[in-house]
């Protein structure tokens, strides 16, 4: 075996440990494949740069770009591999570590192609900057969104519920669940703050009679939504708009949903996204936002990351209980918080799956580079929710009436019946 690749065997080895050639299978970029015993996945190496360019520090981004210029990439279970990854690079002992250093210093130098990171302009969550922060994800080719969500396009947490066995199940599950968290009655005016393409305002008009108003910052949901509309025939109870959640102005809604658009949002902004949501809330209605919470060292994190830099960029987590002192910091009673954390790690499955399934078209549509991209984001994210790293909640919140009375049942009875 080359030099090089016997470099990079030692350097497998600290990383992985006991795992490397049992759960963890390795082919080099010379052909030359170490199968693994009970393997869960086969790195492979496309490079002899591969480990120095994906172990710098920061680990995280490092490893990101080398796997989105497709000089490492991963056969079989990726979540598995994000796993063994983080695992082995968060838990090497001092000695092990500088041995580590010294071996990737031995491998050759690659050079990275062009790559699509996020280089935005402007202060954090100005508003030009959060519309070209929107833009940067969420205005990718329709046909790239469809190669793995359900056919309704919903891009959140799915909802699980007894007997559902599908994605497109769950999702609209998901749907339900919401809606009846915040008693959505017939002729209610709802407001969808991060609309997407228009399944929950359409939804909200079709089942249960509400009249919608659902708000984005990004023209490509906000045309297909519209469009979705449209063909629904509900021109006369659902509108889309292009609208900053800063803009409602002096509108007043009995209901206000927020479904995965709450980590766009930044931590010094969230005061006035809740004083946003509570001024456009009737006395006596209910709010429910959903977003994703920081927990453990996530919550703490300095140092740049692949997400913000290829997925989300300017987007920021914070624990719960932050998130929930800024909503009562706003005048808002938290009346529910629900966890859905085992429901997103079920959900980014599903759609890693229907990605790698659909791969060729996912390619067509947005290029490789978006298809490797988004594969390793969701099955990282999916390794997140399992493990705890990171947590996704539903807080149900009411703005009392100036007698403290909510338009909501003494009990959950109702959510099942």
């Amino acid at each position: 075996m080359e030099r090089d690749a016997q470099v990079t065997q030692e350097a497998l080895s600290i990383l992985f440990g006991n795992a490397y050639g049992r759960t963890v299978g390795v082919r080099f970029w010379n052909g030359t494949r170490l199968r693994g015993t009970s393997e869960r996945f086969t790195l492979l190496l496309n490079d002899p740069g591969a480990l120095r360019v994906a172990l710098q520090p920061p680990f995280e981004l490092s490893a990101g770009r080398a796997f989105a210029a497709g000089i490492i990439d991963c056969e079989g279970d990726l979540e598995s591999a994000v796993d063994a990854l983080l695992l082995g690079a968060s838990n090497l002992p001092t000695l092990r570590k500088a041995r580590l250093w010294e071996l990737l210093r031995r491998l050759p130098r690659t050079r990275l192609p062009v790559l699509r990171e996020a280089r935005l302009h402007g202060g954090m969550h100005s508003r030009a900057r959060d519309l070209a922060a929107i833009g940067f994800h969420y205005d990718q080719p329709l046909a790239f969104y469809a190669s793995f969500l359900d056919e309704r396009l919903v891009y959140s947490c799915a909802y699980y519920d007894e007997g559902i066995t599908t994605v497109a199940e769950a999702q609209l599950a998901k749907i339900d669940h919401t809606l009846l968290k915040l008693r959505l009655g017939a002729h209610e005016r709802l407001l969808d703050i991060g609309c997407g393409w228009g399944a929950l305002v359409i939804r909200a008009a079709q089942r249960f009679g509400a009249r919608a108003l659902g708000i984005t910052l990004s023209r490509s949901q906000y045309d297909e939504g519209r469009r979705r509309v449209a063909q629904a025939g509900l021109e006369d109870r659902v509108t889309i708009e292009l609208r900053d959640y800063r803009d409602l102005g002096e509108e007043r809604f009995d209901k206000i949903a927020s479904i995965g658009m709450f980590e766009h949002v930044g931590r010094a902004k969230l005061p006035e996204y809740f004083r946003a949501a509570y001024r456009a809330l009737r006395p006596g209605g209910l709010f429910l936002n959903h977003g994703i919470a920081a927990e453990g060292a996530a919550a703490h994190r300095r140092t740049p990351s692949f997400m913000e830099r290829f997925v989300f960029p300017d987007g920021e987590l914070v624990r719960i209980a932050e998130a929930l002192a800024y909503a009562q910091g706003a005048g808002f009673e938290v009346r529910d918080v629900e966890s859905l954390r085992e429901h997103y790690a079920k959900t980014l499955r599903a759609w890693v799956a229907n990605l790698e399934r659909n791969r060729e078209a996912a390619i067509a549509a947005a290029g490789e580079q978006s298809y490797r991209i988004w594969r390793l984001y969701m099955a990282g994210s999916a390794q997140g929710f399992r493990s705890g790293r990171i947590a996704i909640y539903q807080s149900l919140l009411a703005r009392t009436r100036d007698d403290g009375s909510v338009d909501l049942p003494t009990t959950r009875r109702d959510l099942y019946a």
